[in-house]
């Protein structure tokens, strides 16, 4: 049962100029996504830097409105609804933000900044408030005593689990993470990544986990969807990714992941070109400059998503007239 349900969704955000600040165009964040994300299941986002993956992500729980599209949350139809209509779904939607040293308040310990949502959403009476903290502050791993310190007295791992106890003070059902490991060492990113894992299981949390490490997204997640320049060009499930992946910017992030064994060499996919403005979008696919596979048709027309199956949906002109191509028959012997 899918507890998420995104049709259409697009974000653009107006660009103001001129003498009298009008608006001469738009970035083009967000164009045109739709996916679905079953109850308990984790999909990772992934894609470079400025492709849009963190504005869907804060859009799925509207902390940025949409241009348009829908997002229907347990079959609700959640796109439209007023500040107060949507209070009752505030408690059940949470994110963890990607930077831990600017999305905690300097000036609140750890114990008044859980404090305010336990207080705000009525998690538990006032009596048993404390007991509570100190109860989530053991489960993300930190010390009793973190609750009286303030967040410069932490480290940057040691805040980003400040960070997730916030997102599961009011037991929320679903958790936009992110990019919650990106700002760590990498000796840490491990740690946090097995904490999350933990807590999905013991929480029973559905979670949309953003990253540009696809290599991470395989360890985590059950599906991956991949963004380009504010569009899902690829979803697929993450179990025997490097064999099913099949359109060329997907392969180009798995040719540059790090790979375990250093005599199993594989080709390094080098991108030729560079990304297109957001706000002059090429026609077409807007892959098309990069793309070492390109043909006429990508330059003209944009390619639908087509369903592949086993939940493998791909939005390319060639991968997908390569799959529609009947097989060579078999040749008779004698």
């Amino acid at each position: 049962m899918s507890l998420l349900q995104v049709r259409n969704l697009v974000k653009h955000f107006p660009v103001r100029g001129g003498v009298l600040n009008r608006i001469v165009g738009h970035v083009h964040a967000v164009n045109d996504v739709s996916f679905d994300v079953s109850k308990g299941e984790t999909l990772g986002i992934v894609g470079e830097s400025g492709c849009g993956k963190s504005t869907l992500g804060k859009m799925l729980i509207r902390l940025i409105e949409p241009t348009s599209g829908s997002i229907h949350y347990e079959g609700k139809d959640i796109t439209s609804l007023s500040h107060s209509d949507l209070m009752p779904f505030r408690r059940t939607m949470q994110i963890i933000f990607q930077d831990p040293y600017s999305s905690l308040n300097p000036r609140l310990t750890v114990r008044s900044l859980l404090k305010e949502a336990i207080a705000f959403h009525g998690i538990v009476p006032r009596a048993e408030m404390d007991d509570y903290i100190t109860e989530l502050i053991r489960r993300v791993g930190l010390r009793r005593d973190a609750a009286d310190k303030f967040p410069h007295e932490f480290s940057g791992g040691q805040r980003q689990r400040i960070g997730i106890a916030r997102a599961l003070v009011t037991k929320p059902e679903f958790i936009v993470a992110d990019e919650p490991v990106s700002a760590l060492d990498v000796s840490i990113q491990a740690q946090v990544l097995n904490l999350l894992m933990d807590l999905k299981d013991e929480f029973g949390l559905t979670l949309v986990f953003i990253s540009h490490d696809l290599k991470v997204i395989q360890h985590f997640c059950d599906r991956v969807m991949v963004m380009y320049l504010g569009h899902a060009v690829e979803t697929l499930p993450c179990l025997d990714l490097d064999e099913q992946v099949q359109h060329a910017y997907s392969k180009a992030l798995l040719g540059a992941n790090p790979i375990d064994d250093p005599d199993q060499r594989r080709p390094l996919t080098i991108l030729q070109g560079d990304v297109p403005s957001p706000f002059h979008m090429p026609a077409g696919c807007p892959f098309t400059g990069r793309c070492p596979d390109v043909v006429d048709r990508c330059r003209a027309e944009m390619p639908p998503i087509i369903e592949r199956g086993d939940g493998h949906r791909i939005a390319c002109w060639v991968a997908n007239e390569e799959a529609a191509q009947p097989a060579a028959p078999a040749k008779s012997i004698g």
